[in-house]
């Protein structure tokens, strides 16, 4: 499986022979730093770490910096782990840098990211609630979720408020997976990958792309 850490450019628009248009959201992927290789022997399960793009010398933290001293390269300011049922020690060694190149031949592929941020919803946006009518009679009312909890809804576990109830608050800021997404093209030269389609997070946010595990 191949699997790199990077960030999102931006989107843009790409026209075929036919004029047709498909839009494709740019991705900066690695070059990435192997920081470790995890075995079943010495950590009980087989996992490779990666690191993307390094830290300012005046932010590095010591348990950091001997981290990747081990590897012989420089703190990273985005680090991930990959697991593996089964590890071939020779394919992966800590200081190598894998790039785009590991892309060449896939097809399809995953990105996970972190959404962008929306601050506190309420049920319309969050939920996609219908809101109270808007004829004659409702005051102030009209963008309210309507009764939150009652006997009736739940008997015989009193009236409370129940677990998972979809109300208002804190919506975006999560982590995201979007998945078997189409690679148009791959830039070999400025580390770029072309991908169809909207990924998580805003532009210069940090995403996880890998092959995708569900598209045959």
């Amino acid at each position: 499986m191949a699997m790199l850490l990077g960030k999102k450019v931006g989107m843009t628009q790409i026209y075929d022979e036919s004029g047709q248009m498909t839009p494709v959201t740019v991705l900066l992927a690695g070059p990435c730093t192997i920081l470790q290789v995890k075995t079943t022997q010495t950590d009980g399960y087989c996992a490779v770490q990666l690191g993307f793009e390094d830290v300012k010398p005046s932010r590095v933290k010591k348990p950091e910096e001997g981290h990747a001293k081990k590897s012989g390269t420089t703190v990273k300011r985005f680090v991930r782990e990959w697991r593996f049922p089964q590890l071939p020690e020779e394919t992966y060694k800590p200081g190598s840098q894998l790039d785009v190149k590991i892309f060449s031949g896939v097809q399809y592929v995953d990105v996970s990211g972190v959404s962008k941020g929306k601050g506190f919803a309420g049920v319309m946006k969050r939920h996609g609630f219908g809101g109270m009518p808007a004829s004659h009679g409702t005051e102030r009312k009209h963008r309210t979720s309507g009764s939150l909890s009652g006997h009736g809804s739940d008997r015989g576990h009193g009236g409370n408020l129940k677990k998972g109830k979809r109300m208002a608050g804190h919506m975006g800021m999560d982590r995201v997976t979007s998945r078997n997404h189409k690679l148009i093209w791959i830039d070999e030269a400025n580390n770029l990958l072309a991908v169809k389609g909207a990924v998580p997070g805003p532009a210069g946010g940090y995403v996880e792309i890998r092959t995708a595990k569900t598209k045959k």
